[in-house]
């Protein structure tokens, strides 16, 4: 069975406590862009009918949410988060939409997905990859549920190429957002955020570690300047 790293357990804890503000504090400190971010993410769904679709890193559903209300109604969802805190608010979320009957969240964490080989036509994972500590088991089991054909599409902050806007993207990432989620949550957990861009690997180096997990085909998306940047790989 696995078990999470002393830093995984932190990292849960810390998403555990900042739950129930989680939702509010996304659409205020991105002033509302990071749905335009995970609605072009699901455009690139690769599915048919009756296709099965998995959300890694679900948190409260939102990706999961935004599938079903693109999709027929005939594909089902699964989301899977390691925080029980999350996954609770995300439960909520789906019985209280029109699509709880396609949609089934999972308390698990993307290094050991609960479900068989070559299940999934699309899996996403949207701003989550980077709170992953072992990024290469995390895509070896993604890739390992995903079926021959499938896609994995993968939204993730990154860093400007443009100098002017990386400073001002900087400035506001390390001074002003954590500020701001202090006074609405925990101001260490707003202060994990940029610290764990920051750290992230560069578009390049992840695209690197995606092709060898064994991803093919893979498509570059940059959102906004390049503060969020769309991976998209096949399974062949």
């Amino acid at each position: 069975m696995f078990r999470l790293s002393e830093k995984g357990e932190n990292i849960q804890q810390m998403f555990g406590t900042i739950a129930p503000r989680y939702d509010f504090l996304n659409r205020l400190l991105s002033f509302g862009i990071d749905r335009r971010w995970r609605t072009k993410a699901v455009q690139l769904l690769k599915y048919r009918e009756g296709s099965k679709i998995l959300d890694v890193a679900t948190g409260t559903g939102d990706v999961a949410l935004e599938i079903a209300r693109t999709t027929p109604l005939s594909v089902q969802i699964s989301g899977a988060d390691f925080c029980p805190e999350m996954v609770e608010l995300g439960q909520a979320k789906v019985a209280a939409s029109p699509y709880a009957d396609r949609i089934t969240l999972h308390v698990a964490p993307c290094e050991d997905l609960p479900f068989p080989d070559n299940t999934f036509d699309s899996i996403t994972i949207a701003f989550g990859i980077r709170n992953v500590v072992d990024r290469r088991l995390g895509l070896a089991e993604m890739w390992r549920v995903l079926r021959p054909g499938g896609r994995m599409i993968i939204l993730e902050f990154s860093t400007p190429r443009s100098q002017l806007f990386r400073q001002l993207y900087y400035f506001y990432f390390r001074r002003l957002l954590p500020m701001i989620g202090g006074l609405f949550s925990r101001y260490n957990a707003y202060k994990y955020l940029p610290d764990s861009v920051l750290e992230f690997p560069s578009v390049s180096e992840f695209a690197a570690m995606m092709t060898a997990t064994g991803f093919r085909n893979i498509q570059i998306h940059e959102l906004t300047f390049g503060i969020a940047t769309i991976h998209a790989g096949e399974k062949e």
